[in-house]
């Protein structure tokens, strides 16, 4: 990670931030990159991680993120993005130690990106619709970035949802898709079909790729569908519990049919 002395790249460069704000950020920003260089030197936890050891704790740093936006706690928010920008800065500094880049290579290398992939804003092409930018976004890949295959740059670690939709995307790119909701929607039935003939781990996948697909027409994260529907359940549980108690009787310990009858009581409470 450079010191505060070295380099010469500017936060502030080519945005609209006025003088003092653009200050504040690059010394804030340096603050934290010469207290986690300090870290790594003097902590001994903070000298025995490798990227090996830090990936999951910014796997699970982006998650606490995503759970606070989604919750609209912003003071959440704003703790977490401080743990995960952290993360950034201790990865870098790992890129630092085996002179493979540091942190000002990265902002570079982001903004170049940023850049190139939006010559609607910073070029003369026009995309007018967020359907064309991911367009040209595809092409600029193959052609400016050398990317090659259907599914290039497709991380296999990613969540099981999310690489299901990204796979999908990358086959739509090449026109490789149903061309509607109803198509997209008609071979989910034919998967829960062949389901019920075969009640295998394959037809399994089968039925929740197409259900990603259907969810990708109805411009629906899946992910986060998928959490959201888990968090409603939770609740409704939970609320099921305290309606029982309220009658002096253990939800837990009652029949199915009377855990369902109180779950049920717990949705029309809800609506």
């Amino acid at each position: 990670m450079p010191s505060a002395e070295g380099g010469n790249f500017q936060p502030g460069a080519g945005g609209s931030a006025d003088g003092a704000s653009s200050e504040g950020l690059s010394e804030a920003l340096v603050e934290l990159q010469l207290l986690t260089e300090r870290l790594r030197r003097e902590c001994p936890w903070d000298r025995d991680q490798t990227a090996e050891t830090i990936v999951p704790h910014t796997v699970e740093e982006a998650y606490e993120v995503a759970d606070a936006a989604l919750a609209g706690d912003d003071a959440k928010q704003l703790d977490e993005l401080g743990d995960l920008l952290f993360q950034v800065y201790f990865l870098a500094l790992l890129l630092q130690e085996r002179g493979a880049g540091d942190l000002a290579a990265v902002a570079r290398n982001v903004h170049e990106k940023l850049v190139r992939r939006h010559p609607h804003v910073f070029g003369e092409v026009e995309a007018r619709t967020a359907e064309r930018v991911r367009s040209n976004w595809e092409r600029i890949k193959v052609e400016q970035e050398g990317r090659e295959g259907v599914f290039h740059d497709v991380a296999e670690a990613l969540p099981a949802l999310l690489y299901a939709r990204k796979v999908q995307q990358r086959a739509k790119a090449v026109g490789f898709e149903y061309p509607d909701l109803e198509g997209a929607y008609g071979d989910l039935k034919e998967e829960l079909s062949e389901l019920e003939e075969d009640w295998s781990a394959d037809e399994l996948g089968d039925v929740l790729f197409a259900t990603v697909n259907v969810a990708r027409k109805l411009e629906v994260d899946p992910e986060l569908a998928l959490r959201q529907a888990a968090h409603r359940f939770r609740k409704r549980v939970e609320l099921a519990e305290a309606l029982a108690a309220a009658d002096g009787l253990n939800w837990s310990e009652l029949p199915l049919e009377r855990q369902d009858a109180y779950f049920d009581r717990a949705k029309e409470n809800q609506r």
